[in-house]
């Protein structure tokens, strides 16, 4: 009785704890559902009116609470409400929802905790819980209250997303850590610290009262930034870290967190005895560090890469009588093992090659930026390899399937990480790519005719991460989903009225080697005005949305994904009876040390060749720079218009 007694004292207070009281639902005003508009977020196809989120470590339980009005059509879509989670015992212990029509209609939502949808997903072992608020009309207001349980001798410190898809009017967030002495994580660590971070605007505050209780109210929240190439969404989002540590500073998390790494890194990448076998049978002993790295590099890409292929399921490995791979040794045995396998397996044969090698882990820059005040080791994804060549180090990516020898994908180029060295263990950057790295040339032979038809093959020839992208994705897919993604990927750069076919590849398994791509081209090009023939002057720019045009200014960081030059040589074979009236004026714009445009053109008899050339050297760039990012691109979008004027010389000459 006295079990049952204390339960229930717990759950009254749990339930009438100031973070709760919060999440009562509340009845509409007449303004909240007249509104039709909402003048602190023109446009905005729903806003937040309140949000909610509690997490209690001391009672185990987490739960959110959302009032959302509904403007257009499109803001329906926050009927449908997903809850992230992590896979670690959770359930769903209550759920209310309701729909408030805008002439005070309710409509409850009659789903108990059992119908919830979870869906699972692999990366980053999260769940969702998913379920919609019912009979959602434009004008509604949507509201709801959700909470998750879990496990007694579990802590789930909380990441508060701050910024949502839509405007925030007031959000509330409380969190209760746990009460315990000292909390156990899955190592055994004791954790004794609760450490937070807060990245929500200069006037954010936190509040943590002499209970050890944390809130944080916050007003007026814009939405998730959407503006076009931006870095990864954690650089840039409002949010709030809270973690347990038994680490008093962030150095000397990472100081000792990188140990912890660095001696696992070292114990799986041990040159052993059957590995410095293999590398004598791949290196000669006059070899070069040059020759000894490329021979071993070359000698892992052959091998089985299950991130690009198929992992074996364990019941496989037990019925095939498998081992565990344990170690890059059993890598190299069973000769197949997953991207990061792959890489360490490098690092231990270039050191039984007597090299110097090392491993790095670094986050992955197509999903976040490596932020050193998040004390979390679980934002590093995947490991790179540097080996020492000539006294200077050479980044690699071996666990990347078909990268080139000293090309790091670009998502693992400018990313934060852990690494070791000569001199020990410690953070570090890696570098990025030049745009020498990184080449597309499209090469296209074009025969005009007189009623503005046109007919040709383009080439395009491609080295660094544009092939190596064509590359991947053919070993995940068929030819034919490959064929159809290269047309779809042609129509931004083809004028209307022009099809594409893709044909084949050249060189598709040889990554030493430019990716060719074979395409052909046909369909309505030139407009006629009777005496005059118009063509687009830059063929493959003509159709093109230049980035950084629309928007006069930028608050959010840019980022480009990697440095780059594209290369356009058209010809055109004109058609009989016309001559050239006006070709796009030879031109060459600027940006100092990040951009540069070249347009130039050669006749020849009765055609004639138009060549383009853009580089740009950078790949991140601070908002401060917007403005001559911003004037560059509004001048290349201009020269981009250009046309090709042809005369119709039998019209000249009867006149």
């Amino acid at each position: 009785m006295r079990k049952a007694t204390f339960l229930a004292l717990l759950a009254f207070f749990a339930l009438a704890s100031p973070a709760a009281l919060h999440a009562q639902f509340q009845e509409p005003t007449k303004e909240e559902l007249q509104m039709t508009s909402d003048p602190k977020a023109p446009g905005a196809a729903a806003v937040y009116l309140f949000r909610q989120e509690t997490t209690d470590d001391a009672l185990h339980f987490k739960s959110y609470y959302e009032r959302v009005k509904v403007l257009t059509e499109k803001g329906k879509e926050l009927a449908t409400v997903r809850i992230p989670y992590e896979v670690r015992s959770f359930k769903v212990a209550a759920i209310r929802g309701r729909t408030i029509h805008s002439d005070g209609t309710v409509i409850p939502l009659a789903t108990k905790p059992s119908d919830l949808v979870d869906v699972k997903t692999a990366g980053y072992q999260r769940n969702t819980t998913v379920f919609t608020l019912p009979s959602v009309e434009v004008g509604s207001i949507l509201e709801y209250y959700l909470q998750l349980r879990y496990d007694d001798n579990l802590v789930s410190e909380p990441i508060w997303e701050i910024q949502q898809p839509y405007f925030v009017h007031k959000a509330h967030y409380f969190f209760n850590p746990s009460k315990s002495d000292g909390i156990m994580n899955s190592r055994g660590d004791v954790l004794n610290k609760l450490m937070y971070g807060v990245h929500a605007g200069n006037d954010a505050k936190m509040v943590h009262d002499p209970v050890n209780h944390y809130t944080f109210d916050i007003a007026d929240v814009p939405p998730i930034p959407n503006d076009d190439w931006m870095p990864p969404l954690n650089s840039v989002n409002w949010r709030v870290d809270f973690y347990y540590t038994n680490y008093s500073t962030g150095a000397e998390f990472w100081q000792n967190e990188g140990k912890r790494w660095a001696k696992e890194a070292n114990r799986f990448a041990n040159p052993s005895k059957t590995l410095q076998q293999a590398v004598a049978e791949i290196v000669a002993p006059g070899d070069s560090e040059d020759q000894k790295a490329r021979k071993l590099y070359d000698a892992v890409m052959k091998l089985d890469n299950t991130s690009f292929t198929r992992q074996k399921s364990a019941a496989e490995r037990k019925n095939e009588k498998l081992k565990a791979i344990k170690d890059a040794e059993g890598v190299w045995k069973e000769k197949s093992g997953y991207d990061d396998e792959i890489a360490l397996l490098y690092v231990a044969l270039a050191r039984a090659a007597g090299l110097q090698a090392y491993p790095m882990q670094v986050v992955n820059r197509s999903r976040a930026m490596f932020d050193p005040t998040y004390l979390s080791t679980s934002q590093l994804d995947d490991d790179i390899a540097i080996v020492v060549i000539g006294g200077k180090e050479v980044f690699l990516d071996p666990g990347q399937k078909m990268c080139p020898f000293g090309l790091l994908h670009w998502k693992h180029t400018l990313a934060g990480g852990l690494r070791l060295a000569s001199s020990g263990n410690g953070y570090a950057v890696t570098p990025s790519n030049t745009f020498l790295q990184n080449a597309v040339q499209r090469i296209a032979d074009l025969s005009v005719d007189t009623d503005g038809s046109v007919k040709g093959t383009v080439r395009f020839v491609m080295t660094g991460q544009e092939a190596l992208r064509w590359r991947q994705l053919s070993i995940k897919n068929d030819t034919e989903e490959v064929k159809k993604q290269f047309n779809e990927s042609m129509r931004a750069y083809l004028p209307d009225g022009v099809q594409a076919d893709f044909d084949h590849f050249l060189a598709l398994d040889d990554y030493n080697n430019n990716l060719i791509g074979f395409v052909q081209v046909s369909g309505g090009l030139g407009a006629s005005t009777g005496k005059r023939f118009f063509l687009p002057g830059l063929f493959f720019e003509s159709h093109s949305k230049h980035p950084f045009v629309a928007e006069d200014k930028r608050t959010i960081p840019i980022d480009v994904l990697y440095p780059k030059k594209d290369d356009d040589d058209v010809t055109y074979h004109l058609p009989t009876g016309y001559s050239i009236e006006s070709t796009p004026q030879v031109n060459t714009l600027t940006w100092p040390k990040h951009a540069m445009l070249k347009i130039y053109s050669s006749h020849m008899t009765g055609a004639i060749q138009i060549s383009r050339s853009m580089v740009y050297n950078y790949t991140l760039l601070d908002p401060k720079d917007y403005a001559e990012l911003h004037d560059f691109y509004q001048k290349v979008a201009t020269a981009d218009q250009q046309q090709l004027v042809l005369t119709r010389t039998q019209v000249a000459q009867g006149n």
